[in-house]
Parts: structure tokens; C-alpha cells; sequence
């Protein structure tokens, strides 16, 4: 795999069974995701935006094909050496903060360096998720509990969490879908701002508007790519 891609797909199915049906939320999806790209993917319900998502992340497997990550194939991967893979290289962001109410901001942070083997709370890390949380605008917020934040505050936070580990992809699943128009566009702000430091980020939306942040966008319909563009202007509609 090229050095310069992060993630990829080859031919990748995912078949699930109804009775005696089968049904694909992939079908022969094969993909290439660079370094620094910026991705919405977009589609019906059901047309498999989170599939793809959870496939990538190494989350689902699919039925066939290959699935690779940092050059390394992930779907064949005993479980331990995939959940390490997941923790160096990829974070998830999802449409609920999903942030542990007796933790402070800074402390919801952390929570990645508890798995890895030689930290312990360090004075490092905290310094490391301070900065996480002034990258995002909140450090003066890092001993709140997330019932004194707002929903933006919070899904503030849990970017920073998933920044924690300055993973090589970030997966975000509708990030915005909890929040109101005008805090959304903030968080999508936030997105194109870590996307021009060089972050590599994947989301699925349903909303044109937010996935016009993006730099390239995937129309999934069935389980297939149906568009890929890297042109913003798009009407796309939703069922």
C-alpha cells in the first residue's frame, strides 16, 4: 500500500442474512483514503455509511475482501494486536459525547492513556490533555463535570479525548446530529481547522451542508459507492 494512504478497502462485502436473503450493507466497495483527506460520506438510510465506518475502524469485518490500515491488513488480525492497532492509530467521535458524567473534562480526556501499559495518570499526560482541551477551546473548562457544559462544550470535549493519542484517522459518525445548527457549524469549524493541520478525517452526515465541509465526499446507495467527488457543490437528498 502506498505510504501516503492511511486506510483501504479491496473489494470489501459485508453480507448480512435475512431468512434466506442475503443482504449487502457493502458490496465491492474498494477504497483508498489519504493522508489529510477530509471525507463525508453520505447516502439513505440504510444504504451502509456506518458499516463502511465500522469497518475501517476494524469494528465489523467483512464477509469478503481485504481491509488495510497504515499498511498492515486488519480483518485478518488476531484480537489483540487489531485493539492495539485501534488505540495507536484511529479514534471515533459519535453523535453523543458518550463522556463519563463523574469525570472532569481533563478526565474524560485522559481516558485513552489508561490503556496504555506505562501510564498511569502521569503529570504528561494531563499536560498532554490540557493542551487537547485549549485545542479546542476549552481549556479554562478542564474541572467541569459534563453536566455544567453544553452539548457543544461536551462534544468539544470528546474530540479532544479522541485527539489524546494523535491518532493517524478519525472516524466521526453524525457529530453534529445532537446539536443545533449554529453549534454544529462550530464543531465543523473545529473539523476543518484540525483537517489543516494535517488530520485525516472521515464522517458520516446526512446533512449537505455539513458534509460541504468536507473535501471529498462518498454517496453510498445499497452497500456501493455510487459517487465519490471532491466538488462541494452537491444536492444530494436523503430518505
Amino acid at each position: 500500500m502506498d505510504s501516503n494512504v492511511i486506510a483501504e478497502l479491496k473489494n470489501v462485502s459485508r453480507v448480512y442474512k435475512m431468512g434466506e436473503t442475503p443482504v449487502y450493507a457493502l458490496n465491492k466497495v474498494t477504497l483508498s483514503i489519504g493522508k489529510g483527506e477530509y471525507i463525508a460520506v453520505m447516502g439513505p438510510s440504510g444504504s451502509g455509511k456506518s458499516t463502511l465506518l465500522n469497518t475501517l475502524g476494524g469494528v465489523d469485518f467483512p464477509t469478503e475482501g481485504e481491509v488495510y490500515l497504515s499498511n498492515t491488513r486488519v480483518d485478518t488480525l488476531p484480537e489483540k494486536d487489531l485493539l492495539n492497532i485501534r488505540r495507536q492509530k484511529l479514534a471515533y467521535i459519535f453523535q453523543e459525547a458518550r463522556l463519563l458524567s463523574s469525570l472532569t473534562a481533563i478526565e474524560n480526556v485522559m481516558l485513552p492513556t489508561a490503556f496504555r501499559p506505562a501510564s498511569n495518570g502521569t503529570s504528561k499526560d494531563k499536560s498532554h490533555a490540557l493542551k487537547m482541551l485549549d485545542k479546542v477551546g476549552l481549556g479554562k473548562r478542564a474541572s467541569h463535570l459534563p453536566h455544567q457544559l453544553s452539548g457543544g462544550e461536551a462534544q468539544r470535549v470528546s474530540i479532544a479525548r479522541a485527539l489524546m493519542n494523535d491518532p493517524a484517522l478519525i472516524l466521526a459518525d453524525e457529530p453534529t446530529g445532537n446539536l443545533d445548527s449554529k453549534t454544529g457549524e462550530e464543531i465543523m469549524s473545529l473539523f476543518g481547522a484540525l483537517n489543516s493541520e494535517g488530520l485525516t478525517i472521515v464522517m458520516v452526515t446526512h446533512d449537505p451542508q455539513k458534509a460541504s465541509h468536507a473535501k471529498r465526499v462518498l454517496r453510498l446507495h445499497d452497500g456501493e459507492v455510487v459517487e465519490d467527488t471532491s466538488n462541494h457543490k452537491f444536492e444530494i437528498c436523503e430518505v
